[in-house]
């Protein structure tokens, strides 16, 4: 109670003192003479407006009828007089508006700027692959049996003919040296045919039963001999050997995938290109590449092949490139990103992608023109002009423009979105847009 007490005699002070504060502002602005004076003007004119309209034929005709008929002519009249002064107001209220918004202007824009200048460009194509071992399988022993040794271990370097594993081969073995006694045998009794042969002493077809003899039990050897041959799995060529899963002991069937072999040095990488570009690809041009497990790292190489048809499919042609691969850094199965060269290096006009607005009927930019004014800090004013622009190749976070604007040209960067022609501009780059050719990803 006290507070309401307390705010309600706050508010009647406030009010005593504005009152005197008018009253004594009237005094001194002499404003009751004034108001006084305006009346007897508009009281005036009010009595002459009177008195033409009482010597009008409208008043007397207006008189003339009942009192009735009178009263419902003047609300008529007074209702149509309300409704036009409404739609003047509203119409005077839209043409002020309008007035002054079109006195204002549009509003000015903050955007980012950056000359357009020319720059070293590599004409190349790019494109993704695959790499592949130079050669590669997976290795498996023709005939089954148990391992009995496994020289190996996983991740080993090994050269060709060089043993990976060993099946157990005793059995076999022994029905080698059998075979080769025979064989031996076989081979004595013929050279004894052939000297008794020699003195007329048995017959050619004595000789010959046993020659044919020597020579089959020769061919036993020999089928023995790569029969044991088999049970000794070795490297067919120089490379790298995979996870060995293959324990002494085990049972092997024949066909089972034991282990991986590939050659890392040299290493090849596979990749398309679309058709279009068949007449600028050819055996011996360079390539780099590059790999996501090795971001700092490119290697180059050169193409070795192109394939002599274009998929129907997806209408690309199939390239082969090989790599040197001496620190065997790149492993078959990555995902490679490759840049071939086309020629030498060209200039070129370019500006970041931020900068071009991409639309169904063409490629534009906004380029700040000079008004020939002077903004509030004296430099000069600038405004937003549309223009459109003929785009290239693209690198990055660049793009090549080859047609619309010229070097030098100041080009907006960043804000188009809320440009139109003629928009003035405020020009702030502390911060612009990424503008690199190589961009690197950001932790």
């Amino acid at each position: 109670m006290k507070l309401l007490e307390t705010i309600k005699a706050k508010v009647t002070a406030a009010a005593v003192a504005l009152w005197a504060w008018a009253h004594a502002k009237a005094e001194e602005w002499k404003l009751r003479e004034k108001l006084a004076a305006l009346w007897e003007k508009v009281r005036a004119l009010g009595v002459r407006l009177r008195e033409r309209l009482l010597r009008t034929k409208a008043y007397a005709k207006l008189q003339a009828m009942t009192p009735l008929r009178r009263r419902m002519t003047i609300m008529l009249c007074g209702v149509f007089l309300l409704l036009g002064l409404i739609f003047g107001f509203n119409q005077l209220k839209t043409f002020m508006i309008k007035h002054f918004i079109a006195g204002m202007g549009l509003p000015p824009a903050a955007v980012s700027t950056l000359a357009v200048t020319f720059t070293e460009w590599q004409p190349k194509l790019s494109s993704v692959g695959n790499v592949r071992a130079y050669r590669g399988v997976e290795l498996s022993t023709e005939i089954g049996g148990l391992v009995q040794t496994v020289p190996i271990k996983s991740g080993m370097d090994v050269k060709e003919g060089e043993l990976l594993i060993k099946l157990n081969d005793a059995s076999d073995v022994a029905q080698l040296n059998s075979l080769k006694a025979l064989a031996d045998l076989a081979k004595v009794i013929n050279e004894r045919d052939r000297q008794q042969l020699a003195i007329q002493a048995i017959s050619k077809n004595v000789f010959d039963t046993s020659k044919a003899d020597a020579a089959s039990k020769q061919a036993q050897v020999e089928q023995q001999i790569a029969l044991v041959a088999k049970k000794n799995l070795k490297a067919p060529f120089s490379g790298r050997v995979g996870i060995v899963m293959i324990n002494p002991g085990q049972y092997v069937n024949p066909g089972d995938k034991l282990l991986a072999l590939q050659t890392l040095d040299p290493i090849f990488v596979d990749f398309n290109l679309p058709q279009s570009n068949a007449s600028q690809i050819q055996v011996g041009q360079e390539i780099v590449v590059t790999t996501d497990a090795f971001k700092d790292v490119s290697f180059t190489g050169k193409v070795t092949a192109v394939s002599p048809k274009v998929d129907t499919n997806t209408r690309n042609i199939q390239i082969e490139a090989q790599l040197a691969n001496p620190d065997k850094k790149i492993l078959p199965g990555m995902f490679a990103n490759v840049n071939i060269k086309l020629g030498d290096e060209v200039k070129l006009l370019t500006l970041p992608q931020t900068a071009v607005t991409y639309n169904p009927y063409g490629s534009t930019v906004f380029i700040a023109k000079p008004t020939g004014k002077k903004d509030k800090q004296g430099n000069p004013a600038l405004e937003a002009q549309q223009v459109f622009v003929t785009t290239g190749p693209t690198r990055g976070d660049q793009v090549a423009i080859l047609k619309g604007v010229e070097e030098g040209v100041i080009v907006v960067t960043s804000g188009q979105l809320k440009l139109k022609n003629g928009t003035p501009l405020i020009v702030n780059n502390k911060v612009q847009p990424s503008n690199s050719p190589n961009p690197q990803p950001q932790e």
